[in-house]
């Protein structure tokens, strides 16, 4: 559960990853050091000069308490606090009842321990009246005695000079960590952004570098890309010549249809040329969809209008809906146009009407047609995108019969743009709603 929840804030990039393996070992290494060197500052050093001051405090004390009287013990104080640098004063009561020191003075801990300690006269220590000094009261035969003296003289002056040698050096060594980790992500980045294009039909130079084993991945990914393109352009060239050996006794039985005397026969077979004629051009749509060139900068809305005027002439009932767009998107339009084209003629076949409609934010394209039929189960719609599948039982088969690809077609179209085909139901108008999604 713990694990569960601590990855949900950890960097979800390969960069914020790697610095963060960089940096937490670099933090917990200052950190230990930090707290031995504090342990040993702190406790260990400064315990040993408070217990050298510890002397002279008890022997200028020793020789006050040793005067005949109040003037003579006060003349011993001041020359004694002179000849061992501090200030002595006979007769100041202590202005506090407890020690004094400020929270994050950890020596200062250490010093009232040691002289409470070894100097049991000790009446009061005050470390925060004046940081650099050490104020101190005494109980004398004559009197409290205080004696004030240099901080520097029960801790080191500048403790904090090697915590900051070791965050600057910490620090120095993290920049450096991270250039030489931003120019080891460099090629996984271009690897990563390459394929990512290649998935959505854009062929990026791109020349393997980096480590080994990037270099090995990028090697790879270079034989796949090129296995996938002399797949496809094989069977691009297999289709070329499907079209012109099919075509060819297609011609053939028209020209022998046409010097038939029967004419009522000859419309019969007519009619079983055409539909054969159909299917063939359906398959090579089907099947040299991804052999369409490179994406072109294209103006998502321009396009989507020719579309629709284009079926307008030819008398459908195809009208435009919602568009919201600006700017341009990388396209192959004309394979855009066919999947508009296999959507709204199924939209027709199904329907009476047919309304494309356009939405477009900073991170994708978004194209819908939406028709007024008979719709689509959703328990069908993944059935419904594989090619040659007729759901005749959800779609009127009366209005006209096709060979099963037109959402085939145009979920192949979708995902050679890095994209998807989603069915669902039009909430105006009734029927089926196809959308097709397109990363900008």
């Amino acid at each position: 559960m713990f694990i569960a929840r601590l990855k949900h804030y950890l960097p979800r990039g390969l960069y914020g990853r790697g610095a963060l393996i960089l940096l937490v070992p670099i933090l917990a290494l200052q950190i230990v050091v930090s707290v031995v060197f504090i342990q040993r500052h702190f406790e260990g050093v400064t315990r040993q000069m408070t217990r050298n001051l510890s002397y002279d405090l008890r022997f200028i004390l020793a020789n006050v308490d040793a005067a005949r009287n109040r003037d003579e013990a006060q003349a011993i104080a001041a020359q004694l606090g002179a000849e061992l640098g501090m200030s002595a004063v006979l007769g100041s009561d202590p202005v506090s009842p407890r020690d004094l020191r400020t929270f994050d003075d950890l020596s200062g801990r250490r010093v009232i321990e040691v002289l409470r300690r070894d100097v049991p006269q000790t009446l009061l220590i005050d470390l925060r009246s004046d940081l650099r000094m050490v104020n101190t009261v005494f109980a004398t035969e004559h009197g409290p005695l205080s004696l004030g003296f240099a901080r520097g003289r029960v801790s080191a002056s500048n403790p904090h000079q090697l915590l900051v040698l070791m965050a600057g050096t910490g620090l120095l060594m993290t920049l450096i960590s991270i250039l030489f980790l931003r120019n080891q992500l460099r090629p996984i980045k271009k690897l990563a952004e390459v394929a990512t294009a290649f998935g959505r039909g854009q062929n990026l130079p791109y020349k393997p570098a980096g480590a080994l084993e990037v270099r090995a991945a990028g090697a790879a990914f270079l034989d796949m890309r090129n296995r996938i393109e002399r797949q496809i352009e094989q069977r691009t060239l297999m289709l070329s010549g499907v079209s012109h050996d099919l075509r060819t006794p297609l011609t053939r039985f028209r020209l022998g249809l046409s010097m038939l005397s029967d004419p009522a026969e000859a419309e019969e077979l007519r009619g079983d040329v055409d539909e054969m004629e159909h299917l063939i051009d359906a398959f090579l749509d089907f099947a040299s969809g991804e052999a369409q060139g490179e994406p072109v900068a294209v103006d998502p809305v321009a396009l989507l209008r020719g579309v629709v005027e284009r079926w307008a002439r030819d008398g459908a009932a195809v009208s435009v809906g919602q568009v919201a767009s600006q700017g341009t998107v990388l396209l192959r339009p004309g394979t855009i146009e066919r999947a508009l084209d296999n959507l709204i003629g199924n939209a027709l076949r199904y329907g009476t009407n047919a309304r494309v409609s356009l939405r477009m934010s900073d991170k994708s394209l978004r194209l819908r047609v939406e028709d007024d039929g008979p719709g689509i189960l959703e328990t069908a719609y993944a059935e419904a995108v594989k090619p040659f599948v007729r759901l005749d039982a959800a779609r009127n088969q009366d209005r006209g019969s096709g060979v099963g690809l037109g959402l085939a077609i145009a979920q192949d179209i979708a995902r050679s743009h890095g994209g998807a085909l989603r069915l669902g139901t039009s909430a105006d108008l009734g029927g089926l709603c196809a959308d097709i999604v397109l990363p900008r």
